[in-house]
Parts: structure tokens; C-alpha cells; sequence
């Protein structure tokens, strides 16, 4: 087994390298952008190296520097994670040359399924079935309309070097075709250096679900079931389980069996995942390969018992699988979370800034993957990812069960998040059936990630919450004047609570160690040792524990969140109340003549100039963040009347880029 290894990537799947790494005995180099020099990876690893500034291109997308860092660490192998240079056979090819053992497979598999284009082929003569599409290098816009009316639209616009959704458009029109095009390979060019489109049905109701391959150099391939990743935006996995709600076992274990032929036909080694998407009658069709670690690998980790990073390492040393498909079984049921620095109520932009606060939810059956914390900085530079919550069970429905509790515990202060969409999802009818497919996020929040207008159940519990704090706050109070000889006494507090625009009269009672709570004509008895300054209320009732955020931003005022639903509650003597309803309302500033930068970001290009007259839907500029291309466009027709930024500028949120007249 290596002495040391080096991982040739960053945040939490760096950690998540290390901590394995440390559990063999083996020594770990980190390598650090100057962005990362106080990043959560650099301080775990045995040993640091710094390799370049904070742009990848520039630090860990370098072959030379991670060889170098190589080579003056005394390095024996490299663990590449995922992204950055896992699937590029040029940085397998030169760590051989360097005397330096790659962990992860031969360059010659990495070549033949980086390539999505040659993939396909591949996989074809290889019996394993593939979508309709064409499958050469699209030269320009005008070709892939002529393709796409051959195919039959929808299609999907793919980039030949693609992965985590970039360089991916569907099409259902020749004008979505050229704009498309464009788009996408602009986008390819900037991820993957390579531009390179082609052009496939898009299946309609499909659902993405993978198989988990792993090979060793003796020949010995198995598959380790698979994972459903069909809760998706912008093709980028969100929410991903295992085993899948939809498989039966004929259809595991064809997908399974096509897999390994495919794996073997590139003679692979190591870790690997075979993507598919399967259409609503079990039809399967061959995506594309990637040849690393995936992101959503922690589910299989689960239900299987084995750690994927180890048996990486064990087959890059040479030794053989430890066991044959016979010998492996599915215990339970896994689900992951994927938890981003983004703001969903803003169309899911970007969100930089510090985490000011960071708890973790833990307990039994809950895995947290990370790589910042309390006081990490969030950046531009690299993926907005802050963690990955995984939550396992006995069953799915308690898996699901135990991912809500889980993500109503993860607290995060400092920066906008995607916890409580993720909630939000996880609680949702249609998820808990498990009638899911890659269309699931734009079909159940058609509008984006908007708070519901009326009285849900979530809000039941906040109004509660809310009560329950106000009363804690007030016996706090108490206590500090003498007037109480403990927290808990016989204060009485009617309070008037408005939540959502609307006034909830709730009584709360005193009742020995709990409390008599009357809301909404509802009589209950609940517990709470809630304490003012705590984040993290929990509820104890009627058999059953309910655990909302909390964050106090005045003296009587409270935001909230719950199973995916915010609140910000102001809790009010009934007085107070009646003051309130007096005041004139604050109207927000008027912006409707401004384009705002939605996002903290780079302004890339401005695509008008003073007095261009603009259409609605018309590109006005562009803001590159976090890797990502946002096209901003206009509202409504218009004429520029002034432009307040130039390309190159570093905007921040609601930077003024544009006027109009």
C-alpha cells in the first residue's frame, strides 16, 4: 500500500479523500489555490503545497505544478476526486511518466469515455443500448437545425466534453436550436476547453439513474446497484438515492449487466459510473461514462457497507477486489442532498460571502461530507457547493423521514443557501412516492422557489415555534429582574403573531416543565428548552419531535424556516398589535429601469449600447459565476438609455449594470 498519496483537488471530496486516507495509515499532500490557503482541506492534510493563483486554469487544472507537488512531497500516487483533471487521459499519461501511480483508470478508458461522442460508439458496438441522435461534431448552428428536424425535436444539445450539466441545452424549436448552440458551446469552451456539440433525442419523462462499477487489474468488474439522480436543475443532480424507487430487479440487473460490458470492453480498472436515462416504461438508455469518483457516491457507500475511496486505493496498489457480485447485498435505503451557496428565490444565482454560522445536523443514520467551516470563506472561483447531506434508513420512507429532520437541523449563517428548497423538496407528496424525473423541479416549482401565499401545515409548527420563543424570551426576562425563581413560572402570554402577512392569535399557558399552547382553535401540550440565542428550536409533542431554524433579528421579531417554508414572524402583545395595524406601509425603492447584476460575479459581456432599442427576451449582458455563464435579459421592450459597467468589472448583488430610458 502507497506511504503517501497526494489528491490533486479541493473542498469536500478533498476531506473526504484525507479522512480515508487517514483511516489506511496513509500520509496525505493537499495542493492549494492562493484563494485556498485557509481552506478546510489545507488544514487536514498531512502535508500543503501551494500550486498558483485562485483561477483553476491557473492552479488546479496545471498538470506540471500537481506533478512538481509530486515530486517534492515524495508523493507515490494521486487521488484526482472528481472535476479539474479526474477524466483527462493527458494528466494520467504524464503522472505514469513521472514514476507516479494514478488512482483511478488506465488513460487509455479515461480517452475512450471522456470523448461523449466516441463513448457512444463505443458503447454501441459494445451491446448496450444507446439514444437516437447524431453522433459527429455538429460544425455550426445551421447544421444542428438541420439535424435536429432530422431527429425530431425536442433534442438535447450536448458538449462532446461535458459533465455537471455544462454545455447541455434541450431544444424544442429551430430558434431554441441556434440560441442553444451557441450558448452551450460558449459554455464548453470556457469549462472544458473544447466546443465540440452533438445532438441526441431528448426523452421525454426520463428519469437519469446510473450504475456504480468498480474493476480491478485482474480483470474482475462488478456492479454495486445503482442511484437515482433524477431530481435535477439545469441538468445539474440536486437530490440522488439508492436504490432507485423505479428499478425492479429484471431491469437492475440488465442495466447492471451492460454496464460491466462496457467497462470491460475498456479494459477499466477502478471506480467508475455508467449513466443511463430510462424513459416511463424501463426502457434504458446509455448516457455516458465517467471514468472517477462521483459526487453522489456516499448513497452506494451506504446501502452497500463499502468505502469506494479505499477500494480505489487497494486496486491502484495492485491487489485484487475483495469479493465477486455474488457476495454483495443492498441494506436500506440512502438519499443525498446536495447543500449550495445559492439563492433559490433568486432563480438559484450564486452566493458568496462568509459562513458566519455553520451547524451540521449529526445522529444516527446521518453522513455530513464537507469542506469549510464555521468562518470559511465562499468565493467565485470554484463550485458553490458547501456540503452533502446523506441520510440512511431502514426504508426509503424512512430515509425521506430522516432527511427532512436532518436538513430542518442544518443551520447556516452568512451567506444564501439552498436548505430550505432542498427541504422543501424532500417533504413534497411527489417525491415521497418516488414519481420522480428529471423534469421534477420545473414541474413542482414552475415558478421558481416562491413561499406559499396561504396557511400550510409547516406553518402550524412556526406559529408554535414563534409563541414558544416569545414566551422563553419574556421568562428570560423575568428571571434576570428576580421576579421569577427559575425559567419556567406562571407568566400568561396572549400574543398576536404576524406570519405571512397575516395576524395569528395564539395563547400560551405555563404548565410545569411544558406548555399549554391554543392556536387556530387547537389545545396542545408541547415541551421545548429552547434558550434565546439558540438557532435550533425543537418541539417536543403529542409523540413526535419537530426542530425549526430560528433567528432572532429584533426584539419581537423571528425568521423562521420549516420543511422548506421561511417565515419571518413578529410576535406582538395584542396592543402592540393594534399599533401596528395603524403604521403606513414601506414601499421597496422603484428598479424597474435598472438591469441589477443578480449575482456577485464577473461582467463577461454587454450585448447593447445607449440608445439600442431592446425586445423583451433580448440578451442585455452576461455575468460569469461560480463556472457558470448567466445570460441577462430584458423584461420588456425598451431603449437603453445608459450603460453603468464595462465587461471585466467585478459585480456585486444588485450592482447597477444598465439603465433604461
Amino acid at each position: 500500500m502507497f506511504r503517501k498519496i497526494l489528491i490533486a483537488n479541493r473542498g469536500e471530496i478533498a476531506c473526504r479523500v484525507i479522512r480515508t486516507a487517514r483511516r489506511m495509515e496513509i500520509a496525505t499532500v493537499a495542493v492549494y489555490s492562493e484563494a485556498d490557503r485557509e481552506a478546510a482541506h489545507v488544514r487536514l492534510a498531512d502535508q500543503a503545497i501551494a500550486i498558483g493563483p485562485a483561477l483553476s486554469v491557473e492552479s488546479y487544472l496545471r498538470i506540471d505544478r500537481i506533478v512538481e507537488a509530486c515530486l517534492a512531497s515524495g508523493a507515490e500516487a494521486v487521488h484526482p476526486g472528481y472535476g479539474f483533471l479526474s477524466e483527462r487521459a493527458d494528466f494520467a499519461a504524464a503522472l505514469a511518466e513521472a514514476g507516479i501511480v494514478f488512482v483511478g483508470p488506465g488513460p487509455e478508458a479515461i480517452a475512450a469515455m471522456g470523448d461523449k461522442i466516441e463513448s457512444k460508439k463505443l458503447a454501441s458496438r459494445a451491446g448496450v443500448s444507446t439514444v437516437p441522435g447524431y453522433l459527429d461534431v455538429v460544425p455550426d448552428a445551421e447544421a444542428a437545425i438541420s439535424i435536429a428536424r432530422d431527429i425530431g425535436y425536442p433534442v438535447m444539445l450536448k458538449a462532446s466534453a461535458g459533465g455537471g450539466g455544462k454545455g447541455m441545452r434541450i431544444a424544442a424549436n429551430d430558434g431554441e436550436v441556434r440560441d442553444g448552440f451557441h450558448s452551450a458551446a460558449s459554455e464548453a469552451r470556457s469549462s472544458f476547453a473544447d466546443d465540440r456539440i452533438f445532438i441526441e433525442k431528448y426523452i421525454e419523462e426520463p428519469r437519469h439513474i446510473e450504475i456504480q462499477v468498480l474493476g480491478d487489474a485482474h480483470g474482475n468488474i462488478v456492479y454495486l446497484g445503482e442511484r437515482e439522480c433524477s431530481i435535477q436543475r439545469r441538468h445539474q443532480k440536486v437530490i440522488e438515492e439508492a436504490p432507485s424507487p423505479f428499478l425492479d430487479t429484471a431491469t437492475r440487473a440488465a442495466m447492471g449487466r451492460q454496464a460491466v460490458a462496457l467497462a470491460r470492453a475498456v479494459d477499466y480498472r477502478s471506480a467508475g459510473t455508467v449513466e443511463f436515462i430510462v424513459d416511463r416504461r424501463r426502457n434504458f438508455y446509455f448516457l455516458e461514462m465517467n471514468t472517477r469518483l462521483q459526487v453522489e457516491h456516499p448513497v452506494t457507500e451506504l446501502v452497500t457497507g463499502l468505502d469506494l475511496v479505499e477500494l480505489m486505493l487497494r486496486v491502484a496498489a495492485g491487489e485484487k477486489l475483495p469479493f465477486g457480485q455474488d457476495d454483495l447485498r443492498l441494506d436500506g435505503w440512502a438519499i443525498e442532498a446536495r447543500i449550495y451557496a445559492e439563492d433559490p428565490t433568486r432563480g438559484f444565482l450564486p452566493s458568496t460571502g462568509r459562513l458566519v454560522r455553520y451547524l451540521p445536523p449529526a445522529g444516527k443514520g446521518v453522513r455530513v461530507d464537507d469542506g469549510v467551516y464555521e468562518g470559511a470563506e465562499i468565493g467565485i472561483y470554484y463550485d458553490p457547493m458547501i456540503a452533502k447531506l446523506v441520510a440512511h434508513g431502514a426504508d426509503r420512507d424512512a430515509a425521506v423521514d430522516r432527511l427532512c429532520d436532518a436538513l430542518d437541523g442544518f443551520y447556516i449563517a452568512g451567506l444564501q443557501h439552498n436548505v430550505a428548497f432542498l427541504a422543501a423538496i424532500a417533504d413534497n407528496e411527489r417525491f415521497r412516492r418516488g414519481a420522480l424525473s428529471t423534469d421534477f423541479i420545473a414541474e413542482e416549482f414552475p415558478a421558481g422557489f416562491l413561499a406559499p401565499t396561504g396557511f400550510v401545515p409547516a406553518d402550524r409548527v412556526i406559529l408554535i415555534a414563534a409563541a414558544l420563543a416569545g414566551c422563553r424570551i419574556r421568562e428570560c426576562e423575568a428571571a434576570i429582574d428576580g421576579r421569577l425563581p427559575g425559567l419556567h413560572g406562571a407568566i400568561p402570554a396572549d400574543w398576536t403573531i404576524l406570519l405571512g402577512g397575516k395576524m395569528h392569535a395564539v395563547a400560551v399557558r405555563a404548565n410545569g416543565a411544558a406548555y399549554e399552547v391554543e392556536i387556530r382553535g387547537e389545545r396542545l401540550t408541547v415541551a421545548t428548552d429552547w434558550q434565546p440565542g439558540q438557532v435550533l428550536l425543537r418541539i417536543v409533542g403529542e409523540g413526535a419531535t419537530a426542530t425549526v431554524q430560528i433567528a432572532r433579528l429584533s426584539a419581537a421579531a423571528f425568521r423562521l424556516a420549516h420543511r422548506g417554508i421561511v417565515r419571518r414572524a413578529q410576535v406582538l402583545s395584542p396592543r402592540a398589535a393594534e399599533l401596528l395595524a395603524l403604521m403606513p406601509e414601506k414601499k421597496p425603492p422603484d428598479t424597474s429601469r435598472l438591469l441589477l447584476s443578480p449575482m456577485p460575479g464577473l461582467l463577461s459581456s454587454i450585448a447593447v449600447a445607449p440608445g439600442q432599442e431592446v425586445k423583451a427576451g433580448e440578451a442585455l449582458a452576461t455575468v460569469e459565476a461560480m463556472k457558470m455563464e448567466n445570460v441577462l435579459r430584458a423584461e420588456r421592450d425598451g431603449r437603453i438609455a445608459a450603460i453603468r459597467a464595462k465587461p471585466g468589472d467585478s459585480l456585486a448583488v444588485d450592482e447597477v449594470i444598465l439603465e433604461f430610458e
